[in-house]
């Protein structure tokens, strides 16, 4: 069974627009498509509005391209049948991402916003792990919490 992933839009930057040196072994695990990476169409909006943005300097066409590769990279799930968390983010932006990694649990949500790293030891303990490390996700705890299922 394939890790299951919620990529937090800070970390699909790293990624997909700033070739983050520490998220290749990432993105070489999401192009050979050894990770179940899941988003919805709130997390595709989101993602599409900040890679739009000025600061980033990228043509409509480096977006869509952009956009294409996470979408074919993701599995896509309906927002309408995500579970509601028992933790709350105080950022309302980041609730769907928790939301989503809650439904699909065991899962891990890998993200780098402060708000929401602050409910990863509630969530581990509902099979939810929260992390900024862009490769927790190939080491040997969250391994055996997924073969176990």
């Amino acid at each position: 069974m394939k890790p299951v992933v919620v990529l937090d839009t800070n970390i699909l930057l790293d990624v997909l627009v700033f070739d983050d040196s520490r998220a290749h072994p990432l993105r070489a695990a999401l192009m050979a498509g050894s990770l179940d990476a899941v988003a919805t169409q709130k997390t595709l909006a989101e993602f599409l509005d900040v890679i739009g943005r000025q600061q980033f300097l990228l043509s409509q066409e480096k977006q869509d391209e952009i956009m294409f590769q996470w979408r074919s990279w993701s599995r896509l799930i309906n927002d309408e049948v995500l579970d509601i968390a028992p933790w709350k983010c105080k950022d309302r932006d980041d609730q769907v991402f928790i939301n989503l990694a809650y439904t699909l649990k065991p899962a891990m949500l890998i993200s780098k916003d402060k708000m929401v790293l602050k409910i990863a030891k509630r969530a581990q303990k509902d099979g939810v792990v929260i992390t900024s490390d862009h490769n927790r996700v190939f080491s040997d705890d969250f391994s055996l919490k997924t073969a176990e299922l």
